[in-house]
């Protein structure tokens, strides 16, 4: 049976939350809220993406629904993990999985798993290196700025470019050969390469694919190409709460990752993630393997058109249609200009978008360039955007 706003709103049996949630589904950055208006903040159109500093993704009716139910009653955490997390690897086609506080938390106790190789007492006496397999191999091109992550745990980052330094670097106190997703194509070792050398010298390898879960196939893509554990962002494309996150691959380092993580103390004791957050990510895995993935694909590129059409005509302004190659894979607006002859720098034009009301967030990638995700934007927002647009670059 189709599901409307009215039937949901009529169903008695409904909690507050899914009933606040199908009211508040046509919501927009220029809808009323009393709560941010009472701290004296003003939402904002998210011309970014699924990012953290602007609270990642709005979280579907399903979610809602789950993290509300969840938060009713009292259950024992960790046999929830093991039950969420075991049904997540089932749904992915995952050897196991765990939910994490986000993505870089699964970076820490996906690092602890591997250096202390799920020995307890190994685990214990992190970040303290003695008798650890301390060292973390990853690419210069590779760096993430969440190296710290791994560092909380006593890892030492070794930093390579090629095959032969990568294979001179592996030792007896090699614990873990880390790979950044996203920067497939910038290091000079490929992931297949990448994968075959940790098996070969039997040093576990993890993917960081944080924001790399589209298309959805990427969610069971990096397990079955080999790597031992893969990491995804809970709150980004699959909408679910901001502070969750999954961490995939291997049984055993899986195991020895979930002591590592509140609450059961040590190097993840802060770290916590709620029923709530638990059950509200596997509503969004469950929820994303059934989306429509194509309509949306067209919802995308209706509004990239939008924005683009409304910068028609304006001279020396070029639009282009852009999608990623790896991460944040959908369609964005690229736009260009020469700053010179505009007197407008792109540092200008981002003050002015966020000077309106509401205040739009866009990305600046360089001089005379702005980077422009329609993915978050909700309702009439892309035409706003637009016509925001047109007004800077026409005057």
């Amino acid at each position: 049976m189709k599901t409307t706003r009215r039937r949901i709103l009529q169903a008695g049996a409904l909690t507050p939350a899914v009933a606040s949630a199908a009211k508040t589904a046509g919501f927009t950055a220029a809808s009323p809220s009393s709560l941010y208006q009472s701290l004296g903040i003003k939402p904002v159109i998210n011309g970014v993406g699924v990012v953290t500093v602007l609270g990642g993704s709005i979280m579907p009716p399903e979610v809602v629904r789950a993290m509300e139910e969840a938060s009713r009653y009292f259950i024992p955490l960790p046999e929830l993990q093991r039950k969420v997390g075991a049904r997540i690897a089932e749904l992915l086609k995952a050897p196991a999985a765990m939910v994490t506080c986000g993505a870089a938390s699964a970076i820490t106790v996906g690092t602890a798993a591997c250096l202390s190789q799920g020995d307890p007492a190994r685990l214990r006496q992190l970040p303290n290196r003695e008798g650890i397999r301390y060292e973390v191999i990853q690419q210069k091109t590779h760096r993430s700025g969440y190296e710290h992550q791994m560092e909380l745990c006593g890892a030492k980052i070794v930093p390579v470019e090629t095959r032969q330094e990568l294979e001179a670097a592996i030792n007896e106190r090699t614990g873990m050969m880390f790979f950044l997703n996203k920067a497939e194509h910038d290091g000079q070792i490929k992931s297949d390469e990448f994968i075959r050398i940790g098996k070969a010298r039997g040093v576990p390898t993890m993917n960081d694919a944080a924001s790399d879960a589209t298309p959805v196939e990427n969610l069971w893509k990096y397990t079955r190409q080999g790597f031992d554990l893969v990491i995804f962002s809970g709150g980004k494309a699959l909408c679910g709460p901001q502070a969750s996150g999954l961490l995939l691959g291997r049984k055993d380092l899986i195991e020895a990752s979930l002591p590592a993580m509140s609450p059961f103390g040590g190097i993840g004791r802060g770290m916590k993630v709620g029923k709530e957050e638990m059950c509200g990510l596997l509503a969004a895995v469950e929820r994303y393997l059934k989306v429509d993935h194509e309509a949306e694909w067209r919802v995308l590129e209706e509004r990239v058109t939008s924005i683009r059409s409304a910068l028609n005509g304006v001279s020396g302004v070029r639009t282009e249609r852009h999608i990623p190659v790896i991460a944040n894979q959908v369609p964005h607006v690229t736009l260009e200009w020469d700053e010179s002859a505009r007197s407008l720098t792109a540092q200008q034009a981002t003050e002015k978008l966020l000077a309106g009301d509401p205040p739009i967030h866009v990305q600046r990638p360089g001089s005379g360039k702005l980077l422009i995700s329609v993915w978050m934007m909700r309702g009439d927002e892309p035409k706003v955007v637009g016509k925001r647009l047109r007004e800077i670059f026409a005057a």
